[in-house]
């Protein structure tokens, strides 16, 4: 019996985090070497709304926030999953070793 493979789907997930985490730090660096009143606009749909540099800022931001919470949430996952596997495992083992005593 074979547990292992589906968390290896899961293991991408933290990745794709941290990955859109440097994503939106780098975009923020960026947005810091502009001037003030360079006029930024945020990608909506198939349009761009004018937004102020503040305001861009203050969404990049976030999304920092949520890619950390996410990324701390799936760390958690991780581990429980990873447990409960190995606690299953050693059920098995231990039914096994007290079938084979009979």
């Amino acid at each position: 019996m074979r547990l292992s493979p589906p968390l290896s789907g899961n293991m991408a997930a933290p990745v794709d985090q941290e990955l859109k985490k440097a994503f939106a730090e780098l975009q923020a660096k960026m947005v810091d070497t502009q001037q003030k009143t360079t006029r930024m606009y945020e990608g909506v749909g198939r349009m761009f709304i004018l937004q102020s540099k503040d305001e861009i800022n203050n969404q990049l931001t976030e999304k920092q926030k949520t890619a950390d919470d996410k990324i701390k949430e799936l760390e958690q996952k991780k581990t429980y999953l990873e447990r409960s596997v190995k606690e299953a495992e050693d059920n098995i083992r231990e039914m096994l070793m007290s079938r084979r005593a009979q």
